[in-house]
């Protein structure tokens, strides 16, 4: 299944569609989140989002500030740099998010254990060129962690990139 949230001016409503590629099963059903807005809430309560691309069959992960709207994904960066050059081969990344991460302590070692909620999806990056539209997109970055509006002189825009993904699949878990 994969999630998609559509913004109406009184309420948020979240609908789900059947993700194509079945072979991605959550082994622990007891710990799966299938609703939207827990899957949602995890997100938006994500301070970071770890983006996982892969280079020449060896994987590249960062983590990222991020902007979440309308099924896709936002981040700012550099013009250039590794993310960038691994992205214009492969478009291909998975994503992570994870909130209240704790140990939960036990006596014995082996009955040690983590409470967590994460979210894990797939989908294909692009890039942004468009000057109004990378506005747009820090705008959603910016919105996740302030209230404030926000200028972006042009000069700055013309120096940043803005990676936009398309999320294809995720999946919720919470753990103890």
């Amino acid at each position: 299944m994969f999630f998609s949230i559509y913004a109406d001016a009184a309420c948020v409503k979240a609908t789900f569609k059947p993700f194509v590629n079945y072979s991605v099963v959550m082994r622990r059903k007891d710990k799966e989140i299938t609703d939207g807005a827990g899957i949602e809430s995890i997100i938006r309560r994500s301070k970071v989002c770890r983006l996982a691309m892969v280079e020449d069959n060896r994987p590249y992960m960062v983590p990222l500030c991020f902007g979440y709207k309308d099924n896709f994904l936002y981040f700012h960066s550099a013009q250039n740099g590794k993310k960038i050059d691994v992205l214009k081969k492969n478009r291909n990344v998975c994503f992570e998010f994870d909130v209240d991460c704790e140990p939960i302590k036990a006596d014995n070692a082996c009955e040690w254990g983590m409470k967590y909620e994460s979210v894990v999806g797939f989908g294909k990056a692009s890039f942004i060129d468009d000057v109004e539209a990378k506005r747009d997109a820090l705008d959603i970055i910016m919105q996740h962690y302030s209230d404030g509006a926000y200028t972006y002189p042009d000069a700055r825009l013309n120096h940043i990139r803005i990676i936009k993904v398309e999320i294809e699949h995720m999946t919720g878990k919470r753990s103890g």
